[in-house]
């Protein structure tokens, strides 16, 4: 028994102790995933279900892609092109790099009593970060790269959809966020590296005379 009691006591001394800050970032995290899940929102239960269902796989970005390529002319080819870029790069980085690393289980919804009228498929993939949230504000700073304009409406419904996966309790309220930070930050650095390229390549071509 005191072999035992001592190797326990030990185990606990030697484990890492995680700053404070990232202790109550967790507390708040998982506190709003419980307050939005038994809030009774029978409204919107099915209408964030569908819409969080529709963006799998990033279905919503491709057709707003080709939806900009045949109405927005030249300028909106360019703005589909630079958002399927974006949303391209950031799917990669985050499937293959961040979230293997992130290794953070996905909620337990049964536990977390969300309605079953909520519920979707639940991913097999870890829930760190949110890769419906990092696709979506992807494409849409990299469609704003060209069009502002257009980037608006993309950017509330970026929102729509990290909020859905919330609602849906397939994700902590901070995989969202940190997703849509990621697809942001990628997406910035995807455009402005392919216009300088584009801007050197077009620098070293001789026009036709």
């Amino acid at each position: 028994m005191a072999r035992r009691k001592v190797t326990s006591i030990s185990r606990v001394v030697t484990r890492p102790r995680r700053p404070g800050w990232i202790v109550d970032a967790e507390r708040l995290d998982l506190a709003i995933y419980a307050a939005v899940a038994r809030t009774p929102t029978p409204a919107l239960d099915v209408a964030m279900s569908r819409l969080s269902q529709a963006a799998d796989y990033s279905r919503l970005s491709v057709i707003a892609a080709g939806l900009l390529a045949v109405t927005g002319g030249p300028r909106g080819r360019r703005a589909a092109v630079h958002g399927l870029a974006s949303l391209g790069v950031t799917a990669t980085v985050v499937n293959v790099a961040v979230k293997p690393l992130g290794r953070r289980r996905r909620p337990d919804r049964l536990a977390e009593e969300v309605p079953l009228a909520r519920h979707v498929r639940m991913p097999v993939s870890r829930s760190f970060p949110s890769g419906h949230s990092a696709g979506a504000f992807a494409f849409a700073t990299g469609v704003g790269h060209v069009s502002p304009t257009a980037a608006g409406p993309l950017r509330a419904l970026a929102a729509l959809v990290a909020y859905s996966r919330v609602h849906t309790g397939v994700h902590y309220p901070g995989d969202v966020l940190a997703g849509a930070l990621i697809g942001t930050t990628l997406a910035q650095v995807t455009t402005h590296g392919g216009g300088r390229l584009g801007t050197r390549i077009r620098g070293r071509s001789v026009p036709w005379r």
